[in-house]
């Protein structure tokens, strides 16, 4: 359906009709008022009534590629014709070359693919292995971190979200690097680095050794901020792993497959992990996809032990499928290529000039297509905006027509990694007037 066809559904038609009968996340029902969403294409979207919007939220900054990419369409239509699904125990080809494709631009440390049905059950299985592999118990987190919705994945969360659900066991949480709330009395990159690293080793001390399976990080924390790691942090935190036989897993969930502009977030930075757990952009969720990356030490230990974990769906070839096709595109459209040059270019210098403009936004921080705003009431005292500030910008942006990505004081700018930059002046423009308009 293009955006100019007159649609048989009304938007009211189809909020009513899901609101009656569909129960979503993270949310109270009563209020709900969702925003329906007819179609879309690249970096567009657009609701029943033929209204599009930039798509600046990359739904959950999930769709890399964009919306609609015709060769992962094409992929997954040819795949429907010779093998709709197989159990995982069996050898599949369209499986088989996905993993060799995602381990094709992983650091060549590692070995193998274990494919999951998303981000949660990835991270899930991360520690599983972890634990398993070392024979110890606890997992260290940060505090602003997201890992999913999972018995232990959500334990492994940092905010809100894991208080009402803490059933799983052995998960301690530290302060990560955070410059511009520092909780280390920080004035500079380097600071911050060596204190949040003083904070994470007094910890493992702490907690004993012996006893830490694990340590899960965002490479780059997403929904808790877009926090780009200073200098030498994550090179300290693989060295202290190294020191005490400690799994080093990087989330690279959201952060992976061109978000940052690198194939991985973790290309960035002098670190090599264990494990790397992937879903969102590997195919921008096109079919429910993915897994976790494993080290040919993790992975030799279950040479000859049985790896107690499975899902029925594990590398289900539609999902397989667009994997290929997505990495095949990444490869052969420079999408990667683009999404750095775009932030380098567009976001960044486009963004500060935003700041410059607007005394609210405290912070600009990013990188590739992975950056945020945070908004304060005043500069000096970095007080956040309160949430009937962030609900007012947020229907500001949706009535301009661009579909946001809002996160406590935060706007997170976050289009695919296939946008324009004619994409990206509309939508600087457009975050330009809501922002005038709410202040």
């Amino acid at each position: 359906m293009s955006p100019t066809r007159t649609a048989p559904l009304t938007n009211t038609d189809v909020a009513a009709l899901d609101t009656a009968h569909v129960f979503h996340s993270w949310s109270a029902q009563k209020t709900l008022n969702p925003l329906a969403l007819a179609g879309g294409s690249g970096s567009t979207v657009w609701d029943h009534e033929g209204r599009t919007y930039l798509d600046f939220s990359s739904q959950l900054v999930n769709t890399n590629i964009g919306h609609q990419h015709p060769r992962l369409i094409g992929a997954i239509k040819e795949q429907l014709d010779i093998l709709t699904t197989v159990a995982p125990s069996h050898a599949n080809h369209t499986r088989a070359v996905a993993a060799q494709k995602i381990l094709s631009h992983a650091p060549s440390t590692m070995d193998k693919v274990f494919f999951t049905n998303g981000g949660a059950d990835a991270n899930e299985n991360a520690i599983r292995m972890a634990r398993l592999h070392t024979g110890r118990d606890k997992v260290i987190s940060r505090y602003r971190s997201y890992h999913g919705n999972t018995g232990a994945a959500i334990v492994a969360t940092g905010d809100w979200r894991r208080i009402p659900n803490e059933y799983s066991r052995g998960h301690v949480h530290v302060f990560g690097p955070y410059l511009y709330r520092s909780e280390f009395w920080a004035e500079t990159p380097e600071q911050e680095a060596e204190r949040a690293l003083q904070h994470l080793r007094r910890t493992v001390e702490l907690e004993g050794p012996q006893s830490i399976a694990a340590m899960l990080l965002e490479t780059v924390p997403g929904t808790a901020g877009i926090l780009l790691p200073p200098p030498g942090y994550l090179e300290g935190v693989r060295a202290l792993c190294d020191q005490h036989g400690i799994v080093l897993i990087l989330d690279e969930v959201m952060a992976g497959f061109g978000r940052t502009g690198d194939w991985f977030a973790l290309d960035a930075f002098n670190v090599r992990p264990d494990l790397i757990t992937f879903a969102k952009g590997v195919n921008s969720g096109y079919v429910p996809v993915g897994g976790v990356i494993i080290s040919e030490e993790i992975s030799a230990t279950f040479n000859d032990r049985v790896f107690p974990g499975g899902l029925t769906y594990s590398g289900h070839p539609l999902a397989a499928a667009s994997v290929v096709a997505s990495i095949e595109a990444f490869e052969q459209e420079n999408i990667v290529e683009n999404a750095a040059r775009i932030g380098a270019d567009h976001l960044e210098p486009g963004l500060k000039a935003l700041a410059a403009r607007h005394e609210f936004i405290g912070e600009v921080r990013g990188r590739g297509v992975f950056w945020a705003l945070e908004l304060v009431e005043d500069r000096t005292t970095r007080k956040p905006v309160n949430a009937g500030f962030m609900g007012k910008l947020k229907t500001e942006l949706l009535n301009r027509g661009l579909l946001p990505f809002i996160a406590d004081n935060r706007v997170h700018v976050v289009p695919p990694a296939v946008v324009t930059p004619e994409e990206v002046r509309q939508a600087l423009a457009i975050y330009d007037d809501a922002l005038t308009a709410v202040s």
